[in-house]
């Protein structure tokens, strides 16, 4: 992240011609990040096909490799956990077609049959609309091809293609350190940017940008979501595969460092609705405005300190002499109560960025003098 304290602009240059239509990048950024994903495709599909056609002898196995294929996907979230649930969901409706073969044959109301029956049971199951897609997808296809074959030999190939799919999840791991690494400067971006145009707000006593700060505030979930989901995606494959055993403990890290700028999220967001409020006078208020700043600079070092971890005591130095001298009668002994609360409502988010350089909660609030 960069080190000047200035905000992120907020024009910049737009492409426009053919070249705003047509470009190789994004699908290139696209298959550099969905690499992993297409080998373990690969290998599992091509891995559970062969077993299931040379060692068990089964004349057309494509369930065995459609199932691989479908649990797998391209995705974010790979945890060991989502693949078995979508394997189940496949399964379920695997059986439930080859029941419905054995007892009635195949044709078209054995289909519709089949299918409803399947949607039925699977949202029975589990909530998640995906689980019942994919148990109908696949009781189609037991239902359409290979009618006649031997009872129960697809439930086999879809059973194979499910282990493969596990194996390949622990053996051939994605690993979850880039992409989580790239949700986590997503997010201490979209925080800057956010404390930066707030920051602006009160040293302008400028309206609309403290509105366009609180608009920044409130979308900071999207981007806290996303990293929840890769790093806890990240944590359920490391804790499975012997290749990324190293990438525990700093996987752990970053889910500390995670939970606590979620917390801050939301105090940033009490912050913006509190220099809208002010902000409605039109007069700048620059201590608030510095001290958020300093807040800003903060976070970019926790940002810095997630690639290398000796960075964290200069973040939680840098934060903790910002923190001890937030008390708003102190720094504004003659505002209103406004101005002092706006004060108050930086204490937790400082807070937050102290417990986010793995500084304990209660020692975190100690730093904070008493109002």
């Amino acid at each position: 992240m960069s080190a000047s304290s200035e905000p992120a602009p907020t024009t910049g240059v737009v492409t426009t011609g053919w070249r705003s239509r047509f470009s190789l990048r994004p699908g290139l950024f696209r298959v550099r990040d969905s690499g992993a994903a297409i080998i373990q495709i690969v290998v599992a599909a091509t891995g559970a096909y062969t077993f299931a056609s040379m060692v068990l002898g089964h004349s057309l196995p494509l369930v065995a490799a459609t199932v691989t294929v479908s649990s797998l996907g391209l995705v974010r979230d790979a945890r060991p956990r989502r693949v078995i649930e979508t394997v189940a969901g496949m399964l379920v409706g695997i059986l439930i077609a080859e029941v419905i073969v054995l007892v009635a044959g195949g044709g078209w109301w054995q289909l519709a049959v089949a299918l409803g029956a399947t949607l039925t049971v699977a949202r029975f199951l589990s909530p998640q609309p995906g689980f019942a897609i994919a148990a109908a997808i696949q009781a189609l296809i037991a239902l359409t091809v290979g009618v006649g074959a031997p009872p129960f030999l697809r439930l086999i190939d879809g059973i194979v293609g499910g282990i493969a799919a596990l194996l390949v999840t622990a053996l051939v791991p994605r690993s979850g350190r880039r992409s989580e690494l790239r949700d986590a400067v997503a997010l201490f971006i979209a925080v800057e940017s956010t404390v930066g145009t707030l920051a602006q707000a009160l040293r302008r006593g400028d309206r609309m940008r403290a509105e366009r700060g609180l608009e920044k505030a409130r979308a900071l979930q999207v981007p806290v979501d996303q990293w929840r989901t890769s790093l806890e995606s990240g944590i359920a494959i490391a804790r499975i595969s012997p290749f990324l055993h190293r990438e525990r403990s700093e996987l752990a890290r970053h889910e500390r460092v995670r939970q606590s700028m979620d917390l801050a999220t939301r105090n940033l967001r009490v912050v913006a609705r509190r220099t809208l409020y002010l902000v409605d006078d039109g007069q700048p208020r620059q201590v608030a405005a510095d001290l958020l700043g300093e807040l800003g600079r903060g976070a970019r070092l926790v940002a810095d300190s997630l690639d290398d971890i000796s960075l964290e005591p200069a973040a939680r130095s840098v934060i903790v002499g910002i923190a001890a001298r937030l008390d708003p009668a102190a720094m504004l002994p003659d505002a209103g109560l406004g101005d002092q609360n706006l004060l108050a409502a930086l204490r937790p988010l400082a807070v937050d960025l102290l417990t986010a350089t793995g500084m304990p909660h209660d020692e975190a609030r100690k730093i904070v003098p008493r109002i």
